[in-house]
């Protein structure tokens, strides 16, 4: 039985699902619900669904739109993107929402975290860590895509996550977003050895043998991907699919 899950992570701006490269340039790749339905066939353990543009316009969550996708999900939902207020993880959970991503908001005021995970738990908080690695090696964690540096390492943010309740980290490269050259695992290494909490690793997946490097090299706890579900070819085609169960197990297993 495949014990680390693979997570399909689809990107939102506004109604419309999108795809980026280097957190830029969204491009317009198709109708959520129909992506949905079609992972709900491939029989997805979980799946992550975040609006990229709710924080910096200023938006509340999508709450229409998200209760229709989650009445369609088959799998557990994790929902993120211009969440502002208890209140709004309280709805998301109330619509079938399993777990919420915060990411600037966590940054901006760190309590939050703490004050979330008492009310909700800490199994149904993750914090996203979205991360860039300058020219001289040094990785600094951002909030609102590449539009805010917080001048921490992700280590460091990460365990502060960690201690203030968080029950998961999603820890995603920005450098390697929508490139399909694999992950960072040097920085899945880094946040993973720091904490104790699962870490989720996003960004840079082209191939299935990349989910094996960041699980066995890396030590993440599970991994996510965007583009390697979504295209396919050199013209990157949109084509939805998902690996079997079989494809999986060869792969992350031993």
């Amino acid at each position: 039985m495949l014990k680390t899950r693979v997570l399909p992570c689809l990107l939102l701006d506004r109604e419309r699902l999108v795809k980026t490269v280097q957190f830029k340039d969204p491009s317009y790749i198709g109708d959520p619900i129909n992506a949905v339905r079609i992972f709900n066939t491939k029989e997805v353990d979980e799946l992550v669904l975040v609006d990229i543009t709710a924080t910096f316009e200023k938006r509340k969550p999508s709450f229409e739109l998200i209760a229709k996708i989650s009445d369609e999900c088959r799998m557990p939902l994790t929902a993120g993107g211009g969440i502002r207020s208890h209140e709004d993880i309280a709805r998301l959970l109330s619509i079938g929402v399993e777990k919420v991503v915060i990411n600037s908001l966590a940054m901006e005021n760190p309590d939050f975290i703490q004050e979330a995970a008492e009310r909700a738990g800490s199994q149904a908080i993750v914090v996203s860590i979205d991360v860039q690695r300058h020219a001289d090696g040094r990785y600094e964690a951002f909030s609102q895509g590449v539009r805010k540096a917080s001048g921490l390492h992700p280590v460091a943010w990460a365990k502060t996550v960690e201690e203030k309740g968080a029950g998961e980290i999603f820890l995603n490269s920005i450098d390697r977003d929508g490139t399909m050259r694999g992950y960072d695992v040097e920085l899945i290494r880094q946040v993973s050895e720091a904490v104790s909490i699962p870490v989720i690793a996003c960004g840079g997946a082209g191939k299935l043998e990349d989910f094996r490097e960041a699980v066995h090299a890396g030590g993440a706890s599970a991994v996510a991907a965007g583009s390697f579900f979504v295209f396919h070819g050199r013209r990157r085609a949109v084509l939805i699919n998902f690996p079997t169960k079989k494809e999986l197990e060869s792969v992350l297993s031993a």
